[in-house]
């Protein structure tokens, strides 16, 4: 783990890589986990229950894809 002043002298894309590798692992290793739910042998469930699971699955990612999408120009409000 980096230091105070390791980490202050980061440039900003060293930190988005290095944050964003640990927290995609993360993501990755959770999914490969609810994977191991799919056993039928340890595990019973309808398929409107996984239909549910992955919806919001999608859902969230569509919302954190969105946010790296956006350019930070907020649309103007109108009336008309």
């Amino acid at each position: 783990m980096a230091g105070k002043n390791e980490t202050d002298r980061e440039s900003k894309s060293d930190r988005f890589i290095r944050v964003a590798e640990r927290r995609t692992g993360k993501v990755l290793t959770d999914l490969r986990l609810l994977g191991q739910c799919a056993n039928r042998r340890t595990y019973e469930y309808s398929p409107d229950q996984i239909h549910k699971i992955f919806r919001e699955i999608r859902r969230s990612l569509g919302a954190v894809e969105k946010r790296f999408e956006e350019t930070g120009v907020k649309a103007q409000f109108k009336l008309r």
